[in-house]
């Protein structure tokens, strides 16, 4: 059972709080993208950004669902300049991955706690970051193979999907998904 002063809980407060500077920060990549004439790039990330806003709202409902309160701390500027879609990219896989550490903290917390529903909740979140991983490091490949050409990563984006392979359900998101 989730309580209030559990790991799991300071945890989740704190992983809210990170998913919204992960929004914020995908809100700069797509801003300077846009400011390099590359809309591809741009769209994915203002994408993206919405599904990791959209990530600590399924977090507030979880916690709001369980009686929990709900915290929204403050969270630090995000970086906007970038030496090109590499480094942009790079970063973004850096984020995905430090999410993932997150995340598979949050479960085993949950596990230590002996809370199935907590467990259970953040399983979606595990089987998101394995595919998150996986799209940002193909991205960072296809940007390294564009080199100076930074329209091929605007072919690339073009032509391939971001179809998520996450077929179980998503959490209920407060106030409900954008």
């Amino acid at each position: 059972m989730t309580k209030a002063n559990s790991a799991f809980t300071d945890l989740l407060s704190t992983q809210i709080s990170n998913e919204f500077a992960a929004s914020q920060q995908y809100i700069a990549i797509a801003v300077w993208a846009d400011s390099q004439d590359l809309p591809q790039l741009a769209a994915r990330f203002y994408q993206h950004s919405l599904g990791e806003r959209n990530h600590a709202m399924m977090m507030v409902q979880y916690m709001l669902d369980r009686g929990l309160k709900a915290e929204i701390k403050e969270i630090p500027a995000p970086r906007g300049e970038f030496d090109g879609p590499v480094d942009a990219l790079k970063l973004a896989l850096e984020q995905e991955k430090e999410v993932t550490e997150q995340i598979e903290a949050l479960f085993q917390a949950a596990r230590a706690e002996s809370d199935p529903l907590g467990e259970q909740f953040m399983l979606w979140f595990l089987r998101e970051q394995v595919e998150e991983v996986a799209n940002m490091d193909t991205l960072v490949t296809i940007a390294e193979r564009a080199g100076d050409v930074w329209f091929r990563i605007e072919e690339h984006l073009a032509r391939e999907s971001d179809s998520s392979t996450n077929t179980g359900t998503p959490p209920a998101v407060a106030g409900g998904a954008v």
